[in-house]
């Protein structure tokens, strides 16, 4: 499998809101750098999986929807936007975020993370 159909393969999967499988993908020396708009953050593979875990109490369903996707080397970089369903409303799916991110693949897992979002 291809970087690319790696990181494919993990949007696609319910990581973003399943820890364990979120854990799969993750290698353990894992460091995202996070600029939102609501500021600069980092995570580790802890405080990453702790993120899932929340969403996972507050969402139901959770989908990417992929718009570009270009790999090169150890690289890969993404945009995309992500959707989900709330506990409380689970038929209407909302707008979380649009996102940039560009993935470092070390040992097949993903071990660093340069992402921007702007939340709707």
């Amino acid at each position: 499998m291809s970087i690319k159909e790696f990181v494919q393969k993990f949007y696609k999967s319910d990581a973003l809101i399943d820890s364990e499988v979120l854990k799969t993908y993750l290698h353990p020396e894992i460091i995202i750098d996070w600029n939102s708009s609501k500021g600069f953050i980092q995570l580790d593979y802890d405080s990453i999986v702790e993120m899932a875990n929340e969403l996972s109490r507050a969402y139901v369903r959770s989908k990417v929807r992929i718009s570009h996707i270009i790999a090169e080397e150890d690289l890969v970089s993404v945009r995309y936007s992500h959707y989900v369903k709330t506990i409380e409303n689970p038929r209407e799916e909302m707008l979380l975020a649009h996102f940039a991110v560009i993935w470092q693949i070390k040992d097949d897992k993903l071990y660093r993370g340069y992402q921007m979002s702007q939340f709707s």
